[in-house]
């Protein structure tokens, strides 16, 4: 049998929840995990995080097959289900920990982040600047296991129904082909 190369991905766009559920569905996709990276402590945890002052974001770390999604697919992905105008804010959840983020793990990722950024730019897909940092990769905290599957565990929630449901319905209109 032969062993798939998988790659990663890290990114930050807003809540992890949000994120990490709309990762989850898409083919390729082996796994994604919720945590934090971009900060200056080691091993932080949630309840620092969500003061803003560790300088981490809410992130989600994935791990992907190529063969079957590039990373500039995942990338078009999600830019197409967060807003990255926003300068550490999406929705409710304000603060540096909330911030859109690309933390790239080769040279490769950088140039293809920032093409991608340049392109929708000239295309004017949004109203405002991009506001998403491009950042060289570093050490990634899985968040507590309370955070890992929320959306999948809690669909019922307040929070879940009405801040990831619509990202979910965003992706399910503008991905479809991109969906498990």
């Amino acid at each position: 049998m032969i062993e798939r190369k998988l790659e990663t991905a890290t990114f930050a766009g807003g809540c992890f929840w949000c994120t990490e559920a709309v990762f989850q569905r898409i083919k390729g996709v082996q796994k994604v995990w919720s945590g934090f990276t971009g900060g200056t402590i080691k091993n932080p945890a949630y309840r620092e995080i969500i003061t803003g002052r560790t300088r981490h974001a809410e992130a989600v770390q994935i791990r992907f097959n190529p063969e079957e999604i590039d990373f500039r697919e995942l990338l078009l992905i999600f830019f197409g289900t967060h807003d990255p105008t926003t300068l550490n804010r999406q929705q409710n959840d304000v603060g540096t920990q909330y911030r859109s983020a690309v933390f790239y793990h080769s040279q490769a990722q950088k140039q293809i982040a920032l093409e991608v950024i340049r392109a929708l730019e000239e295309e004017g897909v949004f109203e405002n600047k991009i506001v998403t940092e491009v950042t060289e990769a570093s050490n990634f905290y899985i968040a507590e296991e309370e955070h890992q599957e929320y959306y999948n565990l809690h669909r019922q929630q307040a929070y879940c129904q009405y801040i990831i449901d619509p990202k979910i319905e965003k992706l399910k209109n503008g991905f479809a082909d991109k969906l498990k």
